[in-house]
């Protein structure tokens, strides 16, 4: 048995120009961003040092994904976005809905939900490398 990955999916796509479209649409209409998960993890200058922090203290492999390359990687055709899937064994658990993320303001309250989300899970735990 593997070790089960946390997958976490934004509702972008990758990219140099879809990244520079997306931190614009962040700054000039932070209302309309339809990616949560983007909005209170990363600021202007890309990803918040806590949330690294914390992403690194879960203790399990963690995956960052956009949508277009999750779905050149798996095949969930109902998927929405953003989303977190634990991945073991090559099977894909919806972990995190879509609804469930944009519920979040803040990254505190994202926090709050993945520990709730993975502890509610008792997943394996590694120790992480400090």
């Amino acid at each position: 048995m593997t070790q089960p990955t946390l997958l976490f999916v934004y509702n972008a796509d990758s990219g140099k120009i879809n990244a520079l479209k997306d931190y614009v649409h962040k700054i000039v209409k932070p209302s309309t961003y339809p990616c949560s998960l983007c909005a209170v993890t990363y600021g202007n200058f890309g990803m918040k040092q806590e949330w690294k922090d914390f992403v690194q203290s879960l203790g399990i492999s963690v995956e960052f994904l956009h949508r277009d390359e999750f779905n050149a990687q798996y095949q969930v055709p109902d998927a929405t976005y953003p989303a977190a899937y634990l991945k073991t064994n090559d099977k894909l658990t919806l972990l995190i809905t879509r609804e469930e993320m944009n519920a979040t303001q803040t990254l505190d309250e994202m926090i709050k939900l993945v520990r709730k989300k993975t502890q509610h899970r008792k997943l394996p735990v590694t120790t992480p490398n400090l």
